[in-house]
């Protein structure tokens, strides 16, 4: 954990994010972006039907992409499932600051978010959702490995309801440093 935050910093209370939410907004995510894909396997199978039509060449295309979702979906649920990703899912009370965001589990444990780990945030519903970025092209693997992963992330995301600040003031603050480092118009 880096230093605490600062002085001035806006301090919530404990948190926990629920995993089906989790998996909820990050589907809609992935499902938004990547609509197309679920078609490519649709594509390829339907492709020797239009020259030589057979509802077993249909019903394969339909199995295949109905697979392709199903992976697609399962890989962005086990996020939930991977130890790596328990700290998402744990009580934690935040710190945020200029320079950081502390995710505290109590008083001397915790890990800190630098505000260039944040891709973007948005605000849905009652909450603020500050996406991490996905990991630089240098700490992924080589060849098609590097490209599945490139390609086949799960989205992350620190969600921040509007009940956990303890004033109105702190939520305000909170957007005009989103505002400040040009995370949301």
């Amino acid at each position: 954990m880096q230093s605490g935050a600062a002085p001035n910093a806006i301090r919530t209370k404990k948190y926990q994010l629920e995993k089906n939410v989790f998996t909820g907004i990050a589907l809609a995510k992935v499902w938004r972006r990547d609509w197309w894909m679920a078609l490519i396997p649709l594509v390829l199978f339907l492709l020797p039907a239009v020259f030589n039509f057979s509802w077993w060449w249909v019903t394969a295309a339909i199995l295949v992409t109905l697979i392709f979702v199903l992976l697609r979906s399962a890989q962005v649920m086990g996020v939930t499932q991977m130890e790596q990703g328990n700290p998402l899912f744990e009580k934690l009370s935040y710190e945020i600051d200029s320079r950081q965001i502390l995710l505290k589990r109590n008083e001397r444990e915790g890990m800190a978010l630098t505000w260039d780990m944040i891709g973007s945030a948005e605000r849905k519903g009652e909450s603020y959702l500050l996406w991490l970025k996905p990991p630089p092209d240098a700490q992924l693997p080589g060849g098609w490995k590097g490209w599945l992963a490139k390609n086949f992330q799960a989205p992350v995301f620190v969600m921040l309801p509007f009940r956990i600040f303890n004033n109105p003031n702190d939520l305000k603050l909170l957007e005009s440093m989103l505002r400040r480092k040009e995370l949301i118009a």
